[in-house]
């Protein structure tokens, strides 16, 4: 009779009593139970092992795709920063053209510093003086002044010698003319009859460049000039005051002084019609491309640093342009006109140009420091622990000192990215809202920012944590 189930094992061993069929005591049809039993080098199931391989083959399809569409957006992102960078030349021009063609005031304010300029100051004396001697008639002077020795008796022989006096007192008048014309252009009265000149001028410019009023002025010659009629009137005055009667007879001169002369002047001007609709809005256009780009990249800080040197390294090449530019301008100038004059007025003209493209690259290394030292580099984490570790020792002392910033601390703890946001929002709006920034406006910007940061970092205190033990009057209660 065989042992009960529930019997021990007479053998000690554990096993229980044997089964016939099987040597081990296990019934032949007895299958081994879990992993560990499993012989090394099972398959699977064949039903398992496609079901893996479709699993396999599924996420190396999402792999796939996720690649393809990162290859895209990364083609798609480095476009729009070669876009932005071209497009912010294209900006900083139109607004200068906006600026100088379309406000007067801005215009006159451009050219107003060319009145103290000694080489305007000296071609401005010698076209007013050529034309105050084109309207002097020499040899009639001569031959009056030999007709009034002859009448008082005076030896032919000596009357003849003065009517060989042609050379030296056309000399003597060219000086008198040209020293009475420069007292002129060094007054004060100079600058307001030059700043009302230009003030004319730009109006003319200001319609053969756009067609406004119907197109109905022109330039003449392919040139902007001034009139230097009130100039010559101004001197013949001074003229007439020094002694020269015959000044008085001189009649009305209208000369002029070329500001800008170019044979391209008319193709120009479509050029600069389409460059004054697209000054308001190209440098919109242009920030909504940069942001696009940073956008789409995955590494969005990368192409913020990448895009914004950039549009630096555009503000070098329009730079240089510039420079290459009037070297052509002024070697294609005709013989007459005064080199160092024509020199001077150039670089006035594009003195704003070259200080929006100085204040834009400005902005844009700005933008890159400030993007690098939010980063995860070894030095940027250095500056940013340096900087918050002399922040921290400074309010460590005046906590010391008794000072504690209570509910402003825990305040600014808890909105500190949404204050570092305001921060930057008002750093822009002040920006974009200044007229003709320059590249000190720009470091000023960034220095009250950091300053700002700064303060946001010294008043963030989140006060005792939770679970913190606290002691004093104001301690909460015990549990007991």
């Amino acid at each position: 009779m065989a042992p009960h189930a529930s019997e021990p094992d007479p053998s000690g061993t554990g096993q229980g009593p044997e089964v016939p069929g099987s040597p081990s005591g296990r019934p032949d049809d007895a299958a081994p139970e879990g992993p560990s039993r499993a012989k090394a080098g099972d398959q699977p199931p064949s039903s398992d092992q496609a079901t893996l391989d479709e699993l396999r083959r599924r996420v190396a399809e999402l792999e796939g795709g996720k690649q393809r569409r990162h290859r895209v957006r990364s083609v798609l992102s480095a476009v729009l920063v070669i876009l932005a960078a071209l497009l912010s030349i294209l900006s900083v021009v139109a607004v200068w053209v906006n600026s100088i063609v379309g406000d007067t005031d801005r215009y006159v304010a451009t050219v107003a510093p060319l009145a103290d300029d000694p080489a305007v100051q000296t071609a401005v004396t010698n076209r007013a003086t050529a034309a105050i001697l084109a309207q002097i008639d020499v040899k009639a002077l001569v031959a009056q002044l030999s007709d009034a020795a002859a009448q008082k008796g005076v030896p032919p022989k000596a009357a003849e010698l003065i009517n060989n006096l042609d050379g030296p007192i056309e000399s003597g008048l060219k000086e008198l003319i040209s020293s009475t014309v420069r007292k002129v252009v060094s007054s004060s009265a100079f600058e307001t009859l030059w700043v009302d000149a230009n003030r004319v001028a730009h109006t003319a410019l200001d319609k053969a460049l756009t067609g406004k009023g119907g197109g109905a002025v022109s330039l003449k010659n392919n040139q902007v000039s001034i009139d230097l009629g009130p100039i010559v009137a101004k001197a013949k005055d001074e003229l007439v005051k020094a002694g020269f009667a015959p000044a008085a007879a001189i009649p009305e001169v209208h000369t002029t002084f070329v500001v800008y002369s170019s044979d391209d002047l008319g193709k120009i001007k479509t050029y600069m019609r389409i460059l004054q609709i697209l000054g308001t809005w190209l440098p919109v256009v242009t920030v909504i491309i940069a942001a696009a780009a940073v956008f789409l990249s995955a590494h969005r800080r990368r192409i913020l640093i990448a895009t914004v040197l950039s549009i630096a390294f555009a503000m070098l090449l329009l730079g240089t342009t510039l420079a290459v530019f009037k070297n052509i301008y002024l070697d294609r100038l005709p013989p007459s006109v005064y080199q160092p004059a024509a020199s001077a007025v150039f670089d006035d003209l594009v003195r704003f140009l070259r200080s929006s493209v100085r204040a834009v690259a400005a902005v844009a290394l700005v933008t890159a420091i400030g993007a690098f030292l939010i980063g995860p580099s070894r030095a940027a984490v250095t500056v940013r622990r340096a900087g918050a570790d002399g922040i921290g020792s400074v309010r460590g002392a005046t906590e010391s000192a008794g000072l504690r910033l209570g509910p402003v601390g825990r305040f600014v703890h808890r909105y500190k990215r949404w204050i570092g946001g305001v921060i930057l929002l008002g750093a822009v709006l002040v920006l974009v809202t200044w007229s003709y920034p320059t590249t000190q406006v720009v470091l000023w910007i960034g220095l009250v920012v950091l300053a700002a940061f700064a303060i946001r970092e010294f008043l963030d205190d989140a006060g005792p944590q939770d679970g913190a033990e606290r002691t004093g009057p104001d301690a909460p209660p015990r549990p007991s």
